[in-house]
């Protein structure tokens, strides 16, 4: 069927910085052209849906899925925050978590570790709100608290132009809607996340809102790891994911110049399909990369536990609890492992040594006072495709 594409939505000129601008202004969702779910389309679909549902099962399967989604949830705010410029690594991230380790955190660590609370929050608020404006606001005041987007109206819609890609509104790459365009932008969408007569699968509904959500910009800062998290609680609260364990981060880093050209294509022609193909395909690589990593990271568990369980002793059961403590967190130190185990601080500094010379931990810092430890081979297996944008 040949698609009759028009763009989405319409251009406002309006005077903003001293000079003239086109603004984009969105229509409402659902597009007004259906989308075609022709075989390929509905192909990528099955595929993603099914790659969901392997996830959720998957995620049942693990002794404590809970170990898992903390340093995930945590891999997950490092890539976002990434895409945005940051340039901490997952171990900047645990060992700024760690209280009793000195030294003055850096805005990065600070913007990585924000998007933790602002995602850990949202779901959280998930018992109580749907997802609305507030929810939006308030996960977005998360993201910027005391970060360096602190002074760019935290958990408020804007009052001023933004704009994507250039020095100013007049040469810039898009202009999102104006500042008094906003209140109703934002109620359509929460309208339509709301909507029970959707003639869309929440898993399409993800896609569309995402796209409308970057394409509103309605913060001067965040909207794109605000929008990100949008994408979880989302899938999260229609029940696709047990626990979640989805995100498009990394995907979307990989991809990022493709992205940004398809939120342009639906945009400027109406070419819902290739976006929603894109996002569908990310859905499924994405679902399958974290459950090959939940399977890696539990084969690695278990072979150390049979390099602890080759001895057996009293000491040995220590042991145990100390790497299965460091399979949720994988840089740690003593004060942190004792808390975590009920273990005497003593007792968690021999086994930790017994860990040491087995080779399952190294100690990264050579204080007297602040001694820290990574679980290398785990945290090996989180940190892959981490690094930093260039």
């Amino acid at each position: 069927m040949k698609r009759d594409r028009k763009p989405t939505g319409n251009y406002l000129d309006f005077a903003t910085h001293g000079e003239i601008v086109k603004a984009f202004l969105p229509n409402r969702l659902p597009p007004e052209v259906p989308i075609n779910f022709d075989s390929p389309l509905q192909k990528k679909f099955v595929d993603a849906s099914y790659a969901l549902g392997r996830l959720s099962v998957s995620t049942t399967l693990l002794p404590d899925p809970q170990v898992f989604l903390y340093s995930y949830v945590r891999r997950e705010a490092l890539l976002s925050s990434q895409i945005e410029g940051t340039q901490s690594s997952l171990s900047d991230l645990l060992l700024f978590e760690l209280p009793e380790v000195p030294g003055t955190p850096i805005d990065d660590v600070i913007e990585v570790s924000n998007y933790v609370s602002a995602l850990e929050h949202g779901l959280a608020k998930l018992k109580e709100l749907p997802i609305s404006s507030r929810l939006i606001r308030e996960v977005h005041e998360k993201i910027l608290a005391g970060s360096r987007g602190a002074n760019k109206n935290p958990g408020e819609f804007r009052t001023s132009q933004n704009w994507i890609g250039g020095s100013r509104p007049g040469n810039a790459h898009f202009v999102p809607p104006p500042a008094q365009a906003l209140t109703e932008c934002m109620s359509e969408l929460e309208r339509y996340v709301n909507n029970k007569q959707s003639p869309y699968p929440p898993l399409i509904d993800a896609a569309l809102v995402h796209y409308q959500f970057e394409t509103i910009h309605p913060f001067l800062d965040g909207n794109g790891r605000t929008g990100r998290i949008l994408i979880v609680l989302m899938l999260y609260a229609a029940g696709l994911l047990p626990e979640p364990l989805l995100y498009l981060s990394l995907y979307f880093k990989q991809n990022r110049t493709q992205y940004y050209n398809l939120l342009d294509s639906v945009r400027t022609e109406g070419n819902w399909e290739a976006w929603i193909d894109f996002f569908l395909e990310g859905v499924k690589t994405t679902a399958e990369a974290a459950v090959n990593t939940a399977q890696r990271l539990l084969a690695v568990l278990q072979e150390d536990e049979k390099l602890i369980q080759k001895n057996p002793s009293r000491a040995s059961a220590s042991s145990l609890q100390i790497l299965r403590a460091m399979s949720e967190k994988p840089i740690t130190n003593l004060k942190a492992i004792s808390r975590a185990t009920g273990l005497s601080f003593q007792t968690a500094s021999d086994r930790m040594n017994d860990l040491k010379r087995l080779g399952l931990v190294n100690e990264i810092t050579h204080g007297k006072r602040h001694r820290v430890f990574a679980y290398h081979r785990y945290l090996d297996i989180l940190s892959e495709d981490t690094e930093p944008l260039r």
